[in-house]
């Protein structure tokens, strides 16, 4: 039986995002990272100075990462690729499925040891299980590691690095990997948990240091915690109906910042969450990893 967990859920930016994506919190910077994938903007916010900045990008922006030597890297429409958050450039890497027109990468996070994972997506109304999973490595080779699903998400590492989380957002099923750290590889697929209709769809996810797995819950506005074992164990309501992925970040990382979307809601549905497209924060009384950083 889970347990609604009542914490306090404040906006922290109302930014109105079309689709807000990928929070990532930068220890380095201080600062909060996140996309707007259709609209191609990478956001950084600093919560103790309240600065804002914005990047505008070419095209479609899934998901970015962190990179050890500074700036970061993007999985965008047009494949892999490294920017430079002071000259704004762009740095080309690869394109992994560049025959398949309909779809483009989607979800993605570096994992604990350095390597950029990110998966694709059917941008089709009527979508087939046509996405992959790739894996990113410092030298920039990109490899298939897994496929099979309409929208690759829920890219998490378990505290110790040895278990990968992975999920199909158009699903109920989120699933584990047993993972290799040493050479970025994956065992079989498990199923970890099969989400119910309350529970929403299966999103963007992290953990925390008790090796518990997040998840927001896309299609029923909220933020589910699962145990170890893929117990619903918590789950926080959120002020809004469409919560993508969550992240732990702040000072001590003890503060979950959770992004949300406003694209194809109704109006009547804006009326009643007027900040959907924001970035919202809570503190759910434990602590996550910070965001790893890639090595390329």
């Amino acid at each position: 039986m889970s347990t609604r967990l009542k914490v306090a859920v404040e906006c922290a930016v109302d930014a109105r995002n079309t689709t807000g994506e990928s929070p990532l919190w930068s220890e380095r910077d201080a600062a909060l990272y996140w996309v707007d994938i259709p609209e191609g903007r990478i956001f950084r916010w600093q919560p103790e100075t309240g600065d804002r900045r914005t990047w505008q990008l070419p095209t479609a922006v899934g998901s970015i990462g962190l990179r050890e030597r500074g700036g970061l890297v993007a999985a965008m429409r047009t494949g892999f690729h490294l920017f430079d958050l002071e000259t704004e450039a762009l740095t080309f890497l690869c394109r992994p499925e560049p025959e398949v027109a309909t779809n483009r990468l989607n979800d993605g996070k570096v994992s604990p040891e350095g390597r950029f994972w990110a998966g694709t997506m059917d941008e089709r109304a009527e979508k087939e299980p046509i996405g992959n999973l790739y894996r990113l490595d410092a030298d920039h080779r990109c490899t298939r590691m897994a496929g099979g699903v309409k929208v690759s998400n829920g890219l998490a590492w378990s505290p110790d690095g040895l278990t990968m989380y992975h999920s199909d957002s158009r699903g109920t099923a989120i699933f584990r990997y047993d993972y290799d750290p040493e050479t970025g590889s994956i065992g079989r697929r498990e199923l970890f948990s099969s989400m119910l209709p309350e529970w929403g769809r299966p999103d963007g996810g992290a953990t925390d240091e008790e090796g518990c797995y997040w998840n927001c819950g896309v299609s029923a506005g909220r933020l589910n915690r699962f145990s170890r074992g893929g117990e619903l164990i918590e789950y926080v309501e959120l002020p809004v109906t469409h919560p993508t992925m969550p992240c732990f970040g702040g000072s001590d990382g003890r503060t979950l910042y959770v992004t949300s979307l406003r694209e194809n809601l109704s109006a009547a549905e804006l009326a009643r969450t007027p900040q959907a497209g924001g970035v919202f924060m809570l503190e759910p009384g434990v602590a996550g990893a910070p965001a790893a950083l890639y090595k390329g």
